[in-house]
């Protein structure tokens, strides 16, 4: 049985990895990324993200390290925020937050960071599986689907179609 060396937040914070992973409760996350399918995806996601940057005042940014509790670091793949928030690793809740599958993603996992990014409180958080040309939405009660190929984030006035990002 092996045991996972524990790094402390100082140690995180001082490093930089590539690709960047994420902190939980002192141990390293390896995120699964650098496939052409996710990298795609992340483009064009933000690609429709980035106008809402002039209409409505909203920064789009991709792997944005967010503190979600003292002893865990998420790197969402696209997150939004109000705004320049004036700090290199975010500590108040984005407007939203974007995940899209690789196909080493397990559900467990993903459910960990979804739990962690409502409790944090986050109240959009989107999953993208770009292998099922799937998007969901998910909240406290659970994820769901989006059915009528558009996404909105409550309260930040945005709105993607999802069905312009397959490809």
């Amino acid at each position: 049985m092996s045991s996972a060396i524990l790094v402390s937040v100082s140690e995180y914070l001082a490093n930089s990895y590539r690709p960047d992973r994420d902190y939980v409760d002192g141990q390293l996350l390896e995120r699964n990324v650098g496939e052409w399918d996710h990298s795609r995806l992340q483009a064009l996601l933000l690609k429709q993200l980035l106008p809402y940057e002039d209409s409505a005042g909203l920064l789009a940014v991709p792997e944005q390290r967010v503190r979600v509790k003292a002893s865990r670091f998420r790197v969402p793949d696209l997150c939004v925020v109000r705004g320049n928030p004036g700090e290199q690793i975010l500590t108040l809740p984005p407007v939203l937050v974007i995940e899209i599958l690789s196909p080493e993603d397990s559900m467990s996992a993903m459910q960990e960071r979804i739990d962690d990014y409502l409790a944090f409180g986050i109240d959009n958080v989107w999953i993208f599986d770009p292998r099922r040309k799937k998007a969901y939405w998910a909240d406290r009660a659970g994820v769901h689907e989006a059915g009528s190929g558009v996404l909105e984030a409550a309260g930040a006035a945005i709105a993607v179609d999802v069905n312009a990002l397959w490809f």
